[in-house]
């Protein structure tokens, strides 16, 4: 079963993305790239390269919605006739794209102001020009097998960065695609969501993230293939580094917690404050993460006043 990837061209800060050619049959794609002219280009040169045409793809599969992992997976579909799989909880955000990511309650909630608020909503509403709403679409969950004609990919379901983001395993080899769960030069951000289960609150994308590496240590891949930069090959470094990072990081939150209590948008600015535009968000999606883990873990104490969240120590 030979795996092929392309490397598609991106809009964003992220750079491009990898996705990934399952050559067996039925021939598979994993992931697509934006919407974009340079795109399109690029992953129409690079699978003729590999000796195939749009045509020839049957399914494709994606590991979340993020616009740079589906957003041409209207366009191929349009073109080859393929479903698109997703997981059960990103369902709706391919078939009615035009929701917008940056949710104005869970906003408020971590007391972005707001003149700030309507800017993300601003920035995701162009982000959403990068994909279109898919028509044939296919919900799997955990567990799911896609079954080809030299064996299977079971799916894991690995919530954190994105509530359905979820990973494709080759148990026969170990190897894993994991899209952006394991990424070996970046921390994968805990996107700020509400949760699928209860949308009135807000997914605890941090924690769930941190049980989701633990699932896959139990799985013991070999070879990890990720969606932006390298393959990863020793998972326990990775992991003892990633948590290295994250505890550091609860430490620093912690230290910068007053006695008066903080939002998730006061803190987002004392951790980085020279960020701007899309990346606000994900600053506070950032800082959100790491004040409800630690909520969780009860380092912390929450006080909801007037529809925002205020943690104290």
């Amino acid at each position: 079963m030979r795996i092929e990837k392309l490397v598609i061209p991106t809009p964003f800060p992220v750079g491009p993305i990898n996705t990934y050619l399952i050559v067996d049959d039925p021939l598979t794609l994993v992931d697509t790239g934006p919407k974009t002219d340079a795109a399109m280009e690029a992953f129409t040169t690079q699978i003729n390269q590999l000796g195939f045409r749009i045509t020839d793809i049957q399914r494709i599969v994606l590991t979340h919605t993020h616009e740079d992992h589906c957003g041409l997976a209207s366009w191929l579909q349009q073109q080859c006739g393929a479903s698109v799989y997703v997981h059960e909880w990103e369902q709706e955000n391919l078939t009615e794209h035009g929701r917008s990511r940056a949710d104005r309650v869970l906003l408020k909630s971590a007391g972005v102001p707001e003149e700030q608020l309507e800017q993300m909503v601003g920035h995701y509403a162009k982000v959403k020009s990068f994909a279109d709403a898919v028509e044939k679409v296919v919900a799997y969950r955990d567990e799911h097998e896609f079954v080809f004609a030299s064996g299977s990919w079971r799916v894991v379901h690995t919530p954190g960065h994105t509530p359905g983001s979820s990973c494709l395993l080759r148990e026969a080899t170990r190897t894993l695609l994991a899209g952006d769960t394991i990424l070996k030069h970046i921390t994968p951000n805990p996107v700020l969501n509400p949760d699928p289960r209860n949308a009135a609150r807000r997914f605890p994308a941090l924690k769930n993230y941190l049980a989701s590496l633990e699932r896959l240590r139990t799985l013991a891949p070999t070879l990890i293939h990720t969606s932006h930069g390298d393959v990863v090959t020793d998972f326990e470094e990775y992991l003892a580094r990633l948590l290295r990072h994250t505890y550091e990081r609860q430490s620093n939150v912690l230290n910068l917690i007053p006695h008066t209590g903080i939002t998730a948008h006061e803190l987002a600015n004392l951790l980085f404050p020279k960020v701007k535009d899309i990346t606000r968000f994900l600053a506070v999606s950032e800082a959100v993460a790491h004040l409800d883990l630690a909520a969780a873990e009860e380092k912390l104490r929450v006080e909801h006043r007037d529809g925002v969240d205020v943690f104290f120590r």
